[in-house]
């Protein structure tokens, strides 16, 4: 996916959550990335968020951070 695809979709996630605290909201856009995001979109993500981390709001860029933060933790782990 393109950049403004995977930023779009991201943002598209945390307005639906905007209603929520900071803190469900931030839970539930990386609930719905891990759940319906297949590895080539967490690749992506992962890489446009190394690269340059404009365009997500606050709370798509959290909960994201978080699925990629995991990803990597698992990847490490398969990797030891």
């Amino acid at each position: 996916m393109t950049r403004d695809d995977v930023v779009r979709k991201a943002n598209q996630i945390a307005d639906f959550f905007r209603p929520y605290d900071d803190e469900e909201a931030t839970s539930g856009v990386a609930g719905h990335i891990r759940q319906f995001w297949d590895p080539r979109m967490r690749a992506d993500l992962a890489r446009y968020l190394s690269e340059d981390d404009s365009g997500f709001t606050e709370i798509a860029l959290k909960g994201a951070q978080i699925v990629v933060q995991e990803d990597h933790a698992k990847a490490a782990g398969r990797q030891a």
